[in-house]
């Protein structure tokens, strides 16, 4: 009678064993190479920011190409921010908090004595450095030497002061010839930026049509109006079905 109630305890036991349920189970041990964790975040963006989708024209004669908009079939607009005259205390937590991933095209004279407040929007928003030249002159006409001086001069004190060496240029005033784009890529730049539409006043303006289109660059500098023209970036963006997405990615 006594084996009879040990068997029967036994057979219980591994019924109890055979119905736990999968939940119950410890975890994985040793999951598969590279394999996300269940709770790993989505990626915030619609592809891997950071990762090349185009590149930038071909450096061609020794001279760098120029874009003005980006040839794209995606929902996709880029913003860029020159100059970094004026420090608005709102820059940071505006670009960080929207993910606008812009390029900073920078000039010495503005930074110099200011490196900490650009390299915090630089560290922490995904922003990307840009070369605006030292004094912000109209290139245009000037000689060889005075260009290469302004545009080098300008990635060197900036890789000194923000710990980066940009390789995306815009000439001042969108103004340019080819000694220009000659200096730019003697300096080591990859590209010329110029845009397709601006922010002025909290008011976007376009230069062709009524609306923002996939692959426009827009342009906005580091004015008092700071915070009314980037939000009113990021609403004629969001009205016209565009995403913000980082330039850099199509100028690889």
């Amino acid at each position: 009678m006594k084996r009879r109630c040990l068997v029967v305890a036994a057979v219980g036991l591994l019924a109890l064993t055979g119905c736990s349920s999968p939940a119950e189970q410890p975890s994985q041990p040793n999951p598969a190479p590279g394999a996300a964790p269940a709770t790993a975040p989505k990626p915030s963006g619609p592809y891997p920011f950071g990762t090349v989708q185009a590149k930038a024209p071909a450096i061609k004669d020794g001279k760098v190409g120029q874009v003005r908009r980006i040839t794209t079939d995606k929902p996709y607009v880029f913003i860029t921010m020159d100059d970094g005259a004026i420090k608005d205390p709102s820059a940071l937590e505006e670009i960080k908090n929207s993910a606008g991933h812009p390029v900073l095209f920078l000039n010495e004279r503005y930074v110099k004595g200011h490196e900490d407040y650009f390299k915090a929007i630089l560290d922490s928003t995904g922003a990307v450095l840009g070369d605006h030249t030292v004094n912000h002159p109209n290139l245009k006409g000037k000689p060889l030497a005075f260009q290469q001086k302004e545009i080098c001069d300008d990635a060197d004190e900036l890789k000194a002061g923000l710990g980066t060496r940009p390789t995306l240029f815009r000439p001042p005033f969108g103004n340019f010839d080819q000694n220009t784009l000659l200096a730019a890529a003697n300096c080591g730049m990859r590209v010329s930026v110029l845009w397709s539409a601006s922010v002025n006043d909290g008011v976007v303006q376009f230069q062709s049509g009524d609306k923002l289109r996939p692959g426009d660059i827009v342009l906005m500098h580091f004015r008092k109006t700071f915070k009314e023209d980037y939000e009113a970036f990021l609403a004629q963006a969001k009205k016209d079905g565009l995403t913000p997405v980082p330039l850099a990615d199509f100028l690889g």
